[in-house]
């Protein structure tokens, strides 16, 4: 028998190959036991009110309910599932709705089976995840959205250069380029970035860019 407490998935998608390829991979992962799947968003709320899985991974659009339609329901009966949206890569405004109804992050379709991994522990652990390929445009639309993982945050000191460094992290420039910006070297510009993660408890710099904006910086 185990000795840890695994992480309990439903996934919903109505792509029978993609679930299929998803079953497989998450098989080679102890620490995750996939207890259900749902071809649509009616299926799902039914699954996740028969199990209350841990963590819930859902794709956006999906025939007679949609993934968006189920989150909202879902946050609002089952408020400690976490939801994770998938989508295309086209799909900008979906993935912001997604997040307004309850998810807790997204994931591209495409997104390698290390990172499919690593946004179910991030969102088990309570926190929020941003796929790695976010764009800058999908950034700010988050960050102007109703969105707001940051409601349980405290008021935080932050140095000057720390502040500094938060206002060009809204930026698409590289940390190279930040750092030839605020005249130091990159692994200073690094130190502050840990350190703002530290402080805030974040692990991307997605994350660090909508906390940005939405805090007006």
């Amino acid at each position: 028998m185990d000795n840890y407490k695994k992480i309990r998935l439903i996934i919903a998608d109505d792509h029978e190959i993609f679930l299929d390829g998803f079953r497989l991979m998450i098989s080679k992962f102890t620490d995750i036991d996939l207890i259900g799947e749902a071809s649509n968003g009616r299926e799902l709320l039914e699954l996740a009110t028969l199990h209350l899985p841990d963590v819930i991974i859902t794709d956006i659009k999906m025939p007679i309910m949609d993934g968006i339609e189920a989150t909202k329901k879902i946050a609002l009966q089952f408020p400690t599932i976490g939801v994770i949206g998938l989508s295309m890569f086209d799909e900008d405004d979906l993935i912001v709705d997604m997040l307004e109804a309850g998810a807790n992050g997204f994931l591209i379709k495409n997104a390698d089976k290390l990172e499919i991994i690593e946004a179910i522990r991030t969102v088990y652990n309570n926190d929020t995840y941003y796929c790695k390929t976010t764009s800058h445009k999908l950034t700010k639309m988050i960050a102007k959205s109703r969105f707001n993982p940051y409601k349980k945050i405290e008021k935080i000191i932050f140095t000057a250069r720390e502040k500094e460094f938060l206002q060009y992290s809204t930026s698409e420039m590289s940390y190279k380029e930040i750092a030839e910006k605020m005249f130091c070297s990159p692994r200073t510009v690094e130190s502050y970035r840990d350190s703002l993660f530290g402080k805030l408890d974040l692990k991307s710099r997605v994350g660090l860019a909508v906390f940005a904006i939405k805090n007006g910086y």
